[in-house]
């Protein structure tokens, strides 16, 4: 029978906190059952931040669930702590508001009990799942997509998140065990205790701005502020990098692609995080079996993921001309390979566009994508260069999990 969510309510009036109570049972039940799901289960912070919030809303607290407040009582920071220095409470709402649209999107889910976290708020909704009335027309996709759609990622400022991210306050904190997480990054620990992390630029900038200035002008602030943003997508993918980085005891040293010279990259071991923006993450398709490529026409035209034992197929493409709203599906590269020309380890995190990119993160942080991986992995994949190839879903711009679709090991 098809199914619609009925919200008990939007804000923390006496009505709507005595609707939830007379359903509190079901919406802890479903809380536990969330929780236990592979979005949340590999993670600390992110489940504590739920349930908290979940909890002192059902116990009439809504009025205060302010930022300032969880730090203090989640994350147990001072309270005199700087929130714009340290947007943990932000980064990680965002991090839960987007695990719970992972956990919706999985099939069967539409008629459960919903737990919503809206953009811009902490305080939680809870939607009862109802049997539709008999006239009304099924609609079991239509309901899932317009509740994923309030899940979008919160459009925080990329600086403050970059500034964040180099005090080393991220959003994936520390773990459980990662048996299948350290093998895989152990190639990267042993060749030195400093990692590069190397981030890709916005493509076309650069001569966009000399074009319109003249490359005898000098540089206004603006200009230099419009060639320093960094894709948020990017920024995130870079926390969740940082957390793994910081984990295993090493220290990290950040730069844009155009600021490195090939004698940095045979220093130390370097993550390369993008695609078609970052040129080192371009230059290394000649040693590799999947490579990113751009098709004729040039710039801002349809990218494949080429297969190089197959040359004549495109199997994953993806044309970012079309409507962001019609983009159904992004692909990405995760690159683990020693340089001939350096001799050093190169790690690739590197999508189609900005939700193959986030997807790859996933896969290269999460102790549970690895396993997944791992179990069908070539034997020996420790030790070896590996290259997977990974799809993600997209839903009203929320990405779904990574999926691995290919994978190579030499």
């Amino acid at each position: 029978m098809a199914t619609r969510t009925t919200p008990f309510g939007a804000g923390p009036s006496r009505e709507h906190l005595l609707q939830w109570q007379s359903h509190r049972g079901q919406i802890l039940q479903q809380l536990d059952r969330l929780l236990a799901s592979p979005p949340f289960r590999s993670s600390r912070h992110y489940p504590k931040l739920l349930r908290y919030v979940v909890e002192q809303t059902l116990d009439g607290h809504a009025s205060q669930l302010k930022e300032r407040a969880l730090g203090i009582e989640v994350f147990r920071r001072s309270p005199d702590y700087d929130t714009n220095l340290d947007p943990v409470v932000r980064t990680t709402a965002c991090e839960v508001r987007k695990r719970i649209a992972q956990y919706y999107h999985e099939p069967g889910r539409q008629g459960e009990l919903r737990i919503d976290l809206p953009s811009g708020s902490y305080v939680p909704e809870f939607h009862l799942a109802e049997a539709a009335p008999p006239a009304a027309a099924p609609q079991p996709a239509t309901s899932a997509r317009r509740a994923i759609a309030a899940l979008r990622l919160h459009p925080a400022a990329a600086a403050i998140v970059i500034a964040a991210l180099a005090l080393g306050v991220t959003t994936a904190a520390l773990r459980g065990p990662r048996g299948v997480l350290d093998r895989f990054w152990e190639p990267v620990w042993s060749g030195s205790d400093t990692v590069l992390v190397c981030l890709g630029g916005r493509p076309g900038l650069q001569a966009a701005l000399e074009a319109d200035a003249g490359t005898a002008a000098v540089p206004t602030a603006n200009d230099v502020m419009r060639l320093d943003r960094v894709a948020f997508a990017d920024a995130l993918t870079m926390g969740r990098l940082f957390s793994v980085i910081r984990a295993h005891g090493r220290t990290y040293d950040v730069r844009r692609g155009a600021a490195l010279t090939l004698n940095d990259l045979r220093h130390r071991p370097v993550v390369l995080i993008g695609a078609f923006n970052n040129s080192w993450t371009m230059r290394l398709k000649d040693n590799l079996r999947y490579t990113f490529e751009q098709e004729a026409g040039g710039a801002g035209g349809p990218t494949v993921i080429r297969d190089r034992d197959h040359p004549g197929q495109a199997r994953w493409r993806v044309d970012p001309r079309t409507p962001y709203s019609q983009i159904a599906r992004d692909y990405a590269i995760v690159s683990r390979v020693t340089d001939p020309l350096t001799e050093k380890i190169v790690v690739t995190v590197a999508g189609m566009t900005k939700d193959g990119t986030l997807a790859a993160g996933e896969f290269v942080t999460e102790e549970h994508y690895l396993a997944q991986w791992a179990a069908q992995a070539p034997e020996g994949w420790e030790r070896r260069n590996v290259q997977v190839v990974l799809g993600t879903e997209i839903v009203n711009g929320v990405p779904g999990p990574p999926h691995v679709l290919a994978q190579a090991a030499w």
